[in-house]
């Protein structure tokens, strides 16, 4: 077992093992050995080619000149991994002969001995290349990202111990951050074949035509920058498809209120979920956001309790792009016309509709999270859930693999559209490949019919749950293609590029909209190419920055003055306030006078327990910006604050105008 150590002196360390399958090859002339290519291999003795037959090549590392060779036959102890070794070594073609290191879930990591090392800024370079001396590093190159950084190696035949040095330069007083070079086989970004919601797919002979057309939509972008909140029970954050470095943002349990999300008893929905949003695609599955971020947040609580309420703030106040819920009131069963069930309301309660209307309006700054709701399993009226059917939310239907309605899926007025997911009766598939909490815990407890043999993958997941994070992943994927829609423009969009299926039973009314679709299935790649941006109007930003400070019933004011007379075609402003208790403040935005518009209110005591503004205000979010349209901006513009409780103290930082013209 050896540590690796990112982060600095109080990062979080990875533990690898040191494999008895495996052995790491260079040859001097950096051919292989493997004889499935004949013409190629480095020429060995006939007794090594022999020991050869034992092992496979798995995978090469064409830039290190390495190949990784793996026993055939699983091995207990390190017996025929020394064995090589030893034969090899021997070899005069053969430079190097190692071990490999591997992750708790088999996957090899070849160790080089390469660092990475940085020092403290005020470290001298005298002091830097006296340290690398005393451990006998030779620097390779400067890094020039970052100040005080290189690329360094130690002495060939080093071998593990570049671990034992890498963690006591770290302990070194000089040195910031410092770890080995690791390197594992990089694989592209791909839809898996049992994956067919994200692509056309050949299952069991049978081609299969009914994806949101996922996988086309990678080559533009695979939701970089973007955060999925995934508001559900526990989230298996330690699964293979969510370990990357910075895939896991404010992990959190909102009715436990602590920051593990993980999941407790039988709570393998959310891990399926976040999946089908975002997994890596890097082991066996790939979200529709493989890029994107995610922000697990358990939810185990009733539903109304002022727990739900808080996990939309949480995900709002943290960063979150879109969040996604598939879960609501009960069911009706499905099949049976006549529950009791088919026909209840249930309402939003304020506690939580306040917090969902923070979301859209603070979050994202102020450009609105984006949030998609599973439309329900019913079979009954969507518009009767409280929940998926509040207008600022996206109520998320579902349709099979053959491009129709599935039975269960609820349908209504607040559908707004669909994404695959499984039937509930006769079907082409199982269901929706997607991430399974690892091991035995999950829907698979490791039966290859029902996903794969390790468990880590169902095959088998649906439900309006699976379409909905389907849906979000599709958002944060127009989101990173153009960070500055608002929640509502998101929302056009996806209107706009969804595929109208099953025409003729779809009961579409004049407007495109169908009962049980929406505005149909949705298609990513469509979704992308409307979210470009056009070519906008010219842009100019002025700023005015002092720290002002804000009393009981005075005005603190900053102004700056603009010089172009151009009309206006549309208007942003930015406010930066730090104050403990926003229920006390009134912001207005007051214009030149020639504009004829006296104030416009930004802010009127909102807020209830919140603090700080950092928020960008337009024409979406604040309406009495319209009346500037077409005005000359020239001339004194102020934003003033006023404190009409007196009991809090804070300060007027800065406020910045974008003008488009």
């Amino acid at each position: 077992m050896v540590r690796v150590q990112y982060g600095g002196k109080g990062g979080p360390s990875y533990e690898l093992t040191v494999s008895n399958q495996f052995v790491a090859v260079r040859t001097y002339n950096r051919k292989p050995l493997m004889l499935d290519r004949p013409y190629e291999v480095a020429p060995v003795s006939p007794q090594t080619r022999a020991l050869l037959s034992e092992f496979r090549q798995v995978s090469e590392f064409r830039e290190a000149g390495v190949e990784v060779l793996q026993a055939r036959v699983p091995q207990t102890d390190s017996s025929l991994r020394d064995t090589a070794r030893s034969v090899l070594k021997a070899e005069p073609e053969i430079r190097f002969a190692g071990r490999l290191l591997v992750t708790a879930a088999q996957v090899p990591v070849l160790y080089t001995e390469n660092f990475f090392i940085q020092f403290h800024d005020e470290v001298e370079p005298e002091q830097q290349q006296a340290l690398l001396q005393r451990y006998n590093l030779i620097i390779k190159r400067s890094i020039d990202y970052a100040l005080n950084a290189y690329f360094v190696s130690a002495p060939e035949g080093t071998g593990l111990a570049v671990f034992d040095i890498a963690e006591r330069l770290l302990q070194e007083e000089l040195v910031q951050l410092c770890h080995p070079e690791l390197i594992r086989e990089s694989r592209r970004r791909q839809a898996f074949p049992q994956q067919w919601h994200l692509k056309t797919t050949t299952l069991n002979d049978t081609l299969i035509e009914a994806s949101a057309n996922v996988e086309a939509a990678w080559s533009i972008t695979q939701g970089e920058g973007m955060t999925i909140a995934v508001i559900d029970t526990g989230i298996d954050i330690n699964h293979e498809e969510f370990r990357s470095s910075g895939k896991i943002v404010a992990p959190r349990d909102a009715t436990r209120r602590t920051n593990d999300p993980r999941p407790r008893g039988n709570e393998n929905h959310g891990t399926a979920c976040a999946g089908v949003a975002c997994a890596n695609g890097n082991f066996g599955a790939s979200g529709v956001a493989p890029r994107a971020k995610l922000m697990p947040i358990r939810l185990a609580s009733a539903l109304g309790s002022q727990a739900e309420a808080d996990a939309f703030y949480w995900a709002a106040r943290n960063g979150a792009d879109v969040i996604s819920c598939s879960w609501g009131p009960t069911d009706g069963d499905w099949w049976n016309p006549d529950d009791p069930l088919h026909n209840e309301i249930v309402p939003l309660p304020d506690s939580t509709r306040l917090a969902i209307d923070y979301a859209v309006s603070q979050g994202r700054n102020g450009k609105g999270c984006v949030i998609c709701w599973a439309a329900g399993n019913g079979n009954e009226s969507v518009d009767n859930d409280g929940y998926a059917s509040y207008d600022k939310v996206i109520a998320v239907a579902a349709c099979n693999d053959l491009g129709k309605r599935s039975a269960y899926s609820d349908f209504g007025n607040a559908i707004w559209c669909a994404f695959p997911s499984n039937n509930g009766e006769q079907s082409l598939t199982p269901g929706i490949w997607t991430t399974d909490r690892s091991g035995a815990a999950g829907y698979n407890s490791g039966n290859a019919a029902a996903g794969d043999e390790a468990g880590n993958y169902t095959n088998s997941f649906g439900g309006t749950s699976s379409a909905c994070p389907g849906a979000a992943g599709v958002a944060a994927l127009v989101l990173a293609q153009n960070p500055d829609l608002r929640w509502d423009q998101v929302r056009e969009i996806l209107k706009q590029s969804s595929d109208k299926i099953d025409e003729t039973d779809g009961q579409y009314n004049a407007d495109g909209r169908s009962p049980f679709y929406g505005y149909g299935r949705l298609n990513a790649r469509q979704a992308i190419e409307s979210a470009i941006p056009t070519q906008s109007t010219p842009v100019r930003m002025y700023r005015a920055i002092q720290e002002m400070p804000i009393r009981y019933l005075q005005p603190a004011t900053l102004s700056m003055m603009v010089p172009v007379t151009n009309p206006l075609q549309s208007i942003k402003v930015f406010v930066d306030i730090h104050h403990s208790d926003l229920r006390d403040l009134v912001v207005l935005l007051k214009p030149p006078e020639e504009t004829n518009v006296i104030s416009v209110a930004l802010h009127n005591r909102r807020g209830r327990g919140t603090r700080n503004i950092n928020t960008v205000y337009d024409e979406a979010n604040t309406p009495g910006l319209v009346s500037l349209r077409g005005k000359s901006p020239k001339g004194s513009w102020t934003v003033e604050v006023i404190d009409k409780a007196g009991e809090d103290r804070g300060s007027l930082r800065s406020f910045t105008l974008e003008l488009g013209f």
